[in-house]
């Protein structure tokens, strides 16, 4: 009865976004500014895109490990392949929300994603286990994050740093609902639902929205007759990406190629900035539930943990998206990451639960804050014409650095016994990266200073226009 009456809810939720197609169409044809829109719809394809499959890790490895007995190092490996995925499929990814867009992107990564769900319902082996979680991670990688930021960069310009930190106050809102209903769900021994039958309706709902979001994703403003910001469309040109010209942040700055991108100290800068800090991230979401029931504490526990770290999230990320409008993005990150590094300190000294909590708030202003602007950054580095392809291109080195993580964690508690070190290795590459943040210079093509800037051009490369 309660399968039956989740799936009735999930297909008629993807009926009643799809009865709204037609008025936002409408008033994205009148006049109002649609980018706003594809905000919100950016947080909600992010929350079916990454809450179940990264923030509720935890909470699924604990149901499994109850019911199957894996060591925390084989439970981490699945978070390892899904870098596997990424690392491969992170340029493809990028290149396809650049040449068939968003839209379609989005569809068909979710119908991938829902698939992934209903083996991971089935699951009774590890190599099946493995094998559901590469199918959803290679879903969310095409129809979530890459694309995601991909459209929103192309959507905006002097507020690109807030629209991103919007979207991800969504996707935060969404883990802060999600992740405590998850754990009551699957619970052992206690859970209504079960792992089993949780994963198998995330499939279904993801399935049956896959069409609907979509028809609400506009790829480019350009289409529309709109710029980034609102901003009137000057030129229906479409020059080449390094004749482009964007206003952003005070100054004018080049559109960079993804080849122009790879030759700069800045791409590399970033991209293993970005890795080196997100590394304990993988390994929080994977190992918290984990690291909490050594202490003895219930899956509940963990889920109103990530919660609060997720609640302090959503808010840090307006607020580093204000600050990375305002102060040089590069600081905001060294500031914000270092932080995070902290609080990853601070929980390898916890043992009670009022410091578990301290953990949470801190570690949700660094990794909030932080958030946004990794994004943001490489928009103002490097423009929106080649967006995607440099993002995914970026992904390669990140993921190099995020298979370490998880199986790493993993291996040293089953060594151990305890996550100590673990995490403070994690803890101090993690401030390796902010220090890559803070020495990533803003790059400038030769040339370049000699353009004039001004209003934002139009970049409408035929190949990049399909809806």
């Amino acid at each position: 009865m309660t399968f039956s009456g989740l799936l009735i809810v999930a297909v008629g939720v993807g009926l009643m976004m799809l009865a709204v197609v037609p008025e936002l169409s409408r008033r994205l044809r009148g006049g109002f500014f649609y980018g706003w829109w594809l905000v919100v719809i950016s947080g909600f394809v992010m929350v079916i895109g990454s809450v179940p499959l990264f923030h509720a890790m935890s909470l699924w490895a604990v149901a499994l490990e109850h019911q199957f007995g894996w060591s925390r190092t084989q439970l981490g490996l699945a978070l390892t392949l899904t870098r596997v995925e990424g690392g491969i499929m992170g340029p493809v990814e990028g290149y396809l929300s650049d040449k068939v867009g968003t839209r379609r992107m989005v569809m068909i990564g979710m119908i991938i994603m829902g698939i992934g769900f209903l083996i991971f319902g089935r699951v009774n082996s590890l190599w099946m286990f493995y094998s559901a979680y590469l199918v959803m991670s290679m879903g969310m990688g095409l129809g979530s994050w890459v694309p995601m930021m991909t459209l929103l960069n192309h959507w905006f310009a002097r507020q690109r740093a807030m629209a991103i930190s919007w979207a991800n106050v969504g996707s935060r809102l969404g883990a802060l609902l999600l992740v405590p209903a998850i754990a009551w769900a699957i619970e052992p021994g206690h859970g209504p639902l079960g792992w089993s039958v949780t994963a198998s309706l995330f499939g279904i709902f993801a399935i049956a929205i896959a069409f609907p979001i979509s028809r609400l994703i506009r790829n480019r403003p350009q289409d529309y007759g709109q710029g980034p910001d609102g901003d009137p469309v000057l030129a229906e040109t479409s020059p080449s990406p390094t004749e482009a010209v964007q206003e952003n942040s005070g100054g004018s700055a080049t559109e960079f190629t993804a080849s122009q991108a790879l030759r700069t100290p800045a791409f590399w800068l970033i991209s293993f900035g970005h890795g080196f800090t997100s590394m304990i991230i993988i390994a929080i979401m994977a190992h918290l539930g984990l690291l909490l029931q050594d202490h003895g504490y219930p899956l509940q526990t963990t889920g109103w943990i990530v919660a609060v770290y997720t609640a302090v999230a959503m808010v840090f990320q307006v607020v580093g998206g204000y600050v990375g409008d305002r102060m040089p993005k590069r600081m905001a990150l060294f500031i914000f990451t270092t932080i995070q590094a902290g609080a990853v300190v601070i929980l390898t000294m916890a043992s009670d639960l009022s410091t578990f909590y301290l953990f949470a708030v801190l570690f949700g202003v660094g990794f909030g804050g932080r958030n946004p602007l990794t994004i943001a950054v490489r928009g103002e580095y490097f423009g929106r014409a080649s967006f995607g392809k440099i993002l995914g291109l970026s992904t390669v080195p990140m993921n190099v650095l995020l298979l370490i993580a998880s199986p790493l964690a993993g291996y040293m508690r089953d060594v151990q016994g305890t996550y100590t070190n673990a995490f403070l290795i994690l803890a101090a590459l993690n401030f390796i990266g902010g220090v890559c943040f803070l020495f990533a210079k803003r790059p400038v093509l030769p040339g370049a200073q000699d353009r004039p800037s001004g209003p934002v051009r139009a970049v409408t490369a035929g190949g990049n226009n399909a809806r």
